[in-house]
Order: structure tokens, then sequence, then C-alpha cells
């Protein structure tokens, strides 16, 4: 199966992930205070023993795809954990009988006290395809 790009994830491959990229790399060696899933606006969110925030979330949203984060790690364990890096994980794509799609990415935070990961989805009809991760503080 082939996967289209939504508009979205296109609009944010053409403007860079350089605000994405700094605002990872400066927060790696933090020690968190807090992470947790903000299911209410779909993103994760890590605070710092530093009193600073980092929101990460797929900001590909085009039009009609269902987009969520989820994941099955316990994140109140990673307090007190050092982040050592982040990794994303590309997972295959399933289609119903419909011929929808839903799409998974894996978005791994590594840190002292071992990894956790967080899952993007993305369920749409097959033309809203691809994942943009970006992160803010």
């Amino acid at each position: 199966m082939s996967v289209n790009l939504g508009m979205g994830v296109m609009l944010n491959l053409l403007g860079g992930n350089e605000k994405t990229v700094n605002c990872l790399k400066a927060s790696i060696g933090k020690i968190i205070k807090l992470a947790t899933l903000d299911e209410a606006n779909d993103r994760l969110v890590l605070e710092f023993t530093d009193e600073t925030k980092l929101f990460i979330s797929d900001e590909g949203q085009s039009c009609c795809e269902h987009r969520y984060m989820t994941t099955d790690d316990n994140l109140v364990d990673f307090a007190g954990a050092v982040v050592l890096n982040y990794q994303i994980k590309d997972a295959p794509s399933i289609e119903d009988e419909y011929g929808d799609c839903h799409d998974i990415e894996w978005f791994e935070v590594i840190t002292d006290k071992g990894p956790f990961q967080m899952v993007n989805h993305n369920e749409h009809n097959g033309y809203y395809g691809g994942f943009s991760v970006c992160a803010k503080n």
C-alpha cells in the first residue's frame, strides 16, 4: 500500500524542523520532574526540574484524519530520569476492509532509567498519511 502524505505533513516538511531539533537537543541532559500524556491536546508534556517544559505532538493534521497519542508506559516512573536522547520509529500501516488506513509511529524518549514510548496514531482514508512530530517549549 502506498501512503499519500497529507497537506499538513507536507507543509510542515517544507517549513523544516529546525525548531523541533533545537528544542529536543536543548532538553538532553535535563531531569524530568513530570512526564504526562495530555490527552485533551494529544501531546506528551515533559516538565523538567529547571522549571522548563517541552510539548511533543504530531502536527500533521490536514482534514478529516483522526490523530491521537497513546502510551502503555507508566510515565510517573520516569520522574527523576535524565533525558539522554529521542528516537522516532516507523511501524507498518494497517489497512482495514474498507480501505481506510491506521498508521502508527513510535516516539521514544531514552532516559537513564530506560526508554518510554509514545505512540502516534493516524487513522485516515489513504490520502492523509504521514506524521509531523514537533516539539515546542
